[in-house]
């Protein structure tokens, strides 16, 4: 049986290709750019014959749309109205056969209302189940959030996870593997682990929904404080047409620095280079989003809408990084700067340049100045534990809501390594901010310096 694991960086997607049994495959949640998945299917002799959906995510465009009119694939999902598209549709507890392999849906609602489950049945396991692909209802060391489709409701839908995860997947025992739509790093879930790997048994061993009681899973759920990115407004308004095909080829977007340039009014810039980079020189008033975080922020500074002008690294970075907005929904890069900053400061163009600092320098710095220390990590990792007289605002709200200092204070920025804050002070400085520094190691290297921190007890 084959049987592979395909990973999108930055968005901590899984999508899963496996082989049914005489020549026949599914693809569980592909993302949008579906040529990865053909081209294992074709170098396995498999063809993709379904694509399940676990659920209508909301971090990513479906390629299910793309994979119908490029190889024929029939779309698989529940019956609830929210799935939209669907070839064939399948009712809690239904049983659909693909090749020699057996699948039983099963109805999971509370991370979102149409959530589904697949059980595998491999012609070889008998009665006993293989593996479950459980999308967003459980991760590996976490639960799916339940605030995304009403905050209100989110005690409510926290019991619903609860019920669906007791009632549905635990009776499958403890040898079915656990198959998640995310890993870490999603957006869709609080504390997801760093493993890929896991069972039901491990997970009944180790996961919060299997050591707390339900009162006490409900109090968990609604304290979590998870972001939102704006661009999940899209994705669900798309993703009920199980995604869209990606746009023809728009011609060549490689762009010299003049030309560059004289179009920049008509958009906005994102500089992908690492923070270290971006400090050292930029263009002016452009955003900085490290390669592997722009599908996770690019739709907190754009939308659909937005025309975007990239800088990258490495001239083959440029598809990587228009692959990552796209995955989003973002099909408006209008250019790539050729060779990048180097080219654009050869021919003499305005540069700028931002400060940065060490852990240890802006501790002295506390001690010694009036500074204006911003944790920009979200509310969960704040309130776990933080600098002592520091001040938070998530990354992703900056935009909207600018520090009320006056344009010359002092501002030291960080997250926990440095990427998010690189950000921020990019958001900072094209609000006027004129002397905003990135704490480059963050709060990992303040920890391991056993400088001081406010902490909270987790339980």
């Amino acid at each position: 049986m084959f049987f592979q694991r395909v990973k999108t960086k930055g968005l901590g997607h899984n999508a899963y290709l496996l082989g049914c049994g005489e020549g026949l495959a599914v693809l569980v949640d592909p993302r949008r750019d579906v040529s990865e998945y053909l081209e294992l299917a074709r170098a396995n002799n498999l063809s993709i014959a379904y694509a399940l959906e676990t659920h209508r995510q909301e971090d990513f465009e479906f390629g299910s749309s793309s994979l119908a009119e490029l190889a024929g694939t029939k779309i698989v999902a529940g019956t609830h109205p929210l799935f939209g598209r669907v070839d064939v549709a399948l009712a809690d507890g239904d049983e659909f056969k693909v090749g020699t392999t057996r699948f039983v849906a099963l109805a999971t609602p509370g991370h979102t209302p149409e959530s589904m489950c697949y059980a595998v049945y491999p012609a070889d396991s008998g009665d006993k189940c293989w593996g479950v692909f459980t999308g967003d209802t459980l991760f590996v060391g976490d639960t799916g959030r339940t605030d995304l489709s009403d905050p209100d409701k989110t005690a409510e839908n926290a019991g619903v996870l609860y019920d669906s995860v007791y009632r549905k997947l635990a009776p499958l025992g403890d040898q079915a593997l656990v198959l998640p739509a995310h890993g870490a790093g999603s957006a869709c879930g609080g504390n997801i682990s760093e493993r890929d790997d896991s069972t039901l048994g491990v997970e009944r061993a180790t996961n919060p929904v299997f050591k707390k009681s339900r009162k006490e899973f409900i109090d968990k759920k609604v304290s979590e404080k998870l972001p939102r990115p704006p661009y999940f407004s899209h994705m669900e308004v798309v993703n009920l047409e199980a995604g869209r095909p990606l746009p023809r080829p728009a011609g060549e977007r490689v762009l010299v620095p003049k030309e560059f340039q004289h179009r920049l009014k008509e958009g906005l810039v994102i500089d992908t280079r690492s923070p270290e980079s971006f400090a050292g020189a930029h263009i002016p008033g452009s955003y900085n989003i490290w390669l592997e975080g722009l599908s996770t922020f690019g739709g907190w500074i754009a939308n659909e809408r937005t025309t975007i002008f990239l800088v990258v690294d490495q001239p083959g970075q440029a598809d990587t990084a228009v692959a990552s907005l796209e995955r989003i929904g973002i099909d408006s890069v209008a250019g790539v700067l050729v060779n990048g900053v180097e080219a654009w400061r050869e021919d003499g163009l305005p540069i700028e340049a931002l400060g940065t600092t060490s852990a240890l320098e802006a501790a002295r710095w506390m001690q010694e100045e009036d500074i204006y220390l911003l944790d920009v990590r979200d509310d969960m990792e704040w309130e776990e534990k933080h600098i002592p007289g520091a001040h938070h605002m998530f990354v992703g709200y900056l935009e909207d809501k600018p520090p009320q200092l006056a344009p010359e204070r002092k501002i030291v920025v960080h997250c926990s390594v440095g990427h998010r804050s690189g950000l921020a002070v990019s958001i900072l400085r094209r609000q006027g901010f004129r002397n905003v520094h990135n704490m480059l190691g963050g709060l990992t290297a303040w920890e391991k310096l056993e400088l001081p921190l406010e902490k909270h007890k987790q339980d």
